[in-house]
């Protein structure tokens, strides 16, 4: 499990990297984006640094080195079918590891190692595909200078290179291929003669998740390990004033009660023994100046700040004389509540300090940033701190922390030990813990003229700033305005067709903590559009569909989804009684969905029977694992609107487990159909955009079948 040491550049040209006795090969491309963590980062280098390796082994495997992580999105399976489009090996030989943290595996744009913003495709796109050429090219060079013939005349076949009949395994090719200078360039195929990209193809981690042999953060256990828990303040940012440990101490298999900068840390012989022995502690808090927090005090401002002007996000005509003009006028506010990424697997991560360094075993979406975390707590260089990245049971934003909130911890109890420990996080720790989806608050006001078309839409946002106080601040906040705090509405289609338009920002300054949650600003802005454009369709007179279509008709991207999902969900076709649709579509993520919910209300509670989802997602390079994406991206934005709510109550947050803060249950998944639409733009993400639309959608349908507005979230008929 030791990680592979820091890659340079010229170390790797130098020896062109032989392992084990077979073929590795790299890969470079120039950095696409200025780095996230512009601070502190290293100036770019002519040629970058490889970022990535395909290993061929003398027993015909492929290993493939992933430069993300694996957390359900499935690019396990996706990343190496980019490769092996080119490579041509055998799929059943594929192996697949995560790869090290090092700089070397930087994200193409991001330059820092990474997953998160549905990036992994795309970002990889190329770069897979270049690497399998360039050592499928490799491979036919060693066995064309075998046979003594023209390289032309050979070709590949599963994991073979053929000349007439002779035939020669990669595996028995590659220690000879790996003596051969690597290819400036390599030729790709043309994407007509694909035959991997496109194909549905079941994921190749599900074996080892099925069996129990995946290993998760949780599985890590280390000889002499302990396992500790924290004690954290019940407010935000409060503080540790006193502490009796004594009984603590007195717990069997407690071995270490001591004060670390978030709280009092208890490690034990197992998790067990920790818990109890963090429950005997004695504390005293000082509460600090969010004790008087409370969501609904919370609420009131935001309502108040709306009806206030913002700070301008985009702009177009004159809103305010058309919505002073004749027409009819329409008001909506919109809310939704701090929400928990409620990841399957509890936060942990488990430190081994060593003589050169330390190792660090998690389940991390930021390598990078946590690396460099570590490395300041624990006084060492970057390059000391070997990450290792295992299986991520969720991730949803919640293992990329701008401030590697959960390691840096983690960092922290290990300076209190000398051996092994596992930081663990009870669900309940995770839950109160803090980082959440922003609160927001969304007041739309729209104006139709006499035939009943939009002139106007003015839309103000009050919610908290992601990117505030984080190293991505410089990229992501421009002139005041946090564009993921907008994203979703300020580039929303519908505003390009309606001539006077406006969207403003209030960013409030609140002491919970709050983070990127999946889809990120597209979870509230999309519920707040595709809410308030039904609102106008219906003050119209109009059909959804129909309105929608007028306002898209410049955006073929967007009519395209809405119109395979409707057709598809037989709008405007009868239903049974007591049932109706509603439907939605948005962008986000380089990637295009409509979704048509169909709804009853049933004792009182909706109940989601169907959804049709139609995705254009650029080039589909797994449709299986796409269509395995909007079914759990609809089934966790699902579960947000109609149970998913953080609340505060004197600086506290309520909920703490699975019993008050409820995720969607088995008997509540709707049918979900996915249609997938074929085309061969530039890839998109799959693991984010399929959240946005349900919400909207589910709540359209609800008005359609009682008439009765949802503007809040969770939904509550009553």
């Amino acid at each position: 499990m030791r990680a592979s040491p820091e890659l340079t550049r010229r170390g790797f040209l130098k020896t062109s990297a032989v392992v084990g006795g077979g073929l590795v090969v790299g890969f470079f491309v120039p950095t696409g984006m200025r780095r996230l963590l512009a601070q502190g980062a290293p100036a770019a280098a002519k040629l970058p640094a490889p970022n990535a390796f395909l290993r061929i082994a003398p027993d015909d495997s492929v290993t493939v080195l992933l430069a993300h992580s694996e957390m359900g999105q499935g690019i396990w399976t996706t990343l190496p079918m980019l490769l092996n489009e080119e490579l041509g090996a055998d799929w059943s030989r594929i192996r697949v590891e995560h790869a090290p943290a090092s700089m070397t595996y930087a994200h193409t744009a991001f330059g820092i190692q990474a997953t998160g913003g549905s990036t992994t495709t795309w970002s990889e796109f190329d770069r897979y595909r270049q690497v399998g050429a360039a050592a499928r090219q490799l491979l036919v060079t060693a066995a064309a200078r075998r046979w003594n013939v023209p390289e032309s005349e050979c070709r590949t076949e599963k994991g073979f290179v053929v000349h007439g009949e002779k035939r020669l395994s990669y595996g028995s090719l590659a220690d000879d291929a790996s003596k051969l200078p690597v290819p400036s360039s390599v030729t790709l195929k043309d994407a007509k003669d694909w035959t991997v990209i496109g194909k549905p193809t079941r994921r190749l981690d599900t074996p080892e998740k099925v069996t129990g042999k995946a290993i998760f953060g949780l599985d890590v256990k280390l000889p002499g390990m302990l396992t500790a828990v924290v004690a954290h303040a019940p407010t935000f940012g409060g503080k540790v004033k006193s502490f009796d440990a004594k009984a603590a101490k007195g717990v069997a298999g407690v071995k270490a009660v001591y004060e670390i900068p978030t709280g009092v840390a208890v490690a034990a012989d197992s998790f067990w023994a920790a818990k109890l022995g963090r429950d005997a502690l004695k504390i005293e808090w000082e509460k600090g100046p969010n004790a008087d927090l409370d969501t609904k005090r919370l609420l009131e401002t935001y309502c108040a700040k709306v009806t206030t002007p913002g700070t301008e996000a985009k702009a177009g005509g004159d809103v305010q004389s058309a919505l002073s003009g004749p027409g009819k006028k329409i008001t909506a506010e919109y809310s939704v509540p701090y929400l928990a990424h409620a990841t399957m697997e509890p936060l942990n991560c488990t430190i081994r300090k060593t003589p050169d360094g330390c190792e660090v075993w998690a389940g991390t979406q930021f390598q990078t940033v946590d690396q460099q975390h570590i490395a300041g707590i624990l006084g060492l260089k970057p390059e000391q701190v070997a990450i290792h990245t295992t299986f991520l049971g969720g991730g949803f934003g919640r293992r990329a922390n701008p401030v590697s909130d959960l390691v840096s911890e983690a960092a922290h109890v290990a300076k209190g030990v000398d051996v092994p420990v596992k930081l663990m996080w009870t669900r309940e720790d995770d839950m109160r813990g803090g980082y959440y989806r922003p609160l927001a608050v969304h007041r739309v006001e729209g104006a139709l003229d006499e035939k009943g078309a939009p002139v106007a839409w003015r839309h103000r946002i009050a919610t908290q700033s992601i990117c505030a106080g984080t190293p991505f601040e410089g990229m992501m906040i421009k002139n005041g305005v946090d564009a993921t705090s907008v994203e979703g509405a300020s580039n929303s289609p519908y505003l390009a067709a309606i001539a006077n338009h406006r969207v403003e920002l209030h960013t409030m300054e609140k002491g919970v903590p709050v983070l990127w949650w999946r889809s990120v600003g597209h979870t509230h802005t999309a519920f707040a559009v595709e809410s308030f454009v039904d609102e106008l369709a219906h003050a119209a007179g109009r059909d959804p569909l129909e309105f929608r279509r007028a306002l898209l008709a410049k955006s073929p991207r967007h009519l395209a989804v809405l119109e395979r999902a409707a057709a598809k969900a037989g709008w405007g076709t009868p239903l049974p009684t007591g049932r109706a649709r509603g439907l939605a579509v948005h962008e986000s993520f380089g990637s295009w969905v409509a979704q048509v919910a169909e709804v009853s209300v049933e004792g009182g509670r909706i109940r989601v029977h169907r959804v049709v989802c139609a995705i254009d997602c650029g080039i589909a390079v797994n449709p299986l694992s796409i269509a395995a994406q909007m079914e759990s991206a609809i089934a966790f934005g699902l579960g947000a609107a109609l149970h998913g709510a953080i609340t505060l109550q004197e600086g506290r947050v309520v909920e703490g487990n699975f019993n008050d803060y409820r995720v969607l249950r088995l008997n509540e998944m709707p049918r979900v159909d996915v249609e997938i639409v074929q085309s061969r733009e530039k890839p998109g993400g799959a693991g984010e955009p399929g959240t946005p639309p349900i919400a909207p959608a589910v709540a359209n349908a609800v008005f359609a079948l009682t008439g009765k507005r949802l503007r809040a979230l969770p939904f509550r008929l009553s």
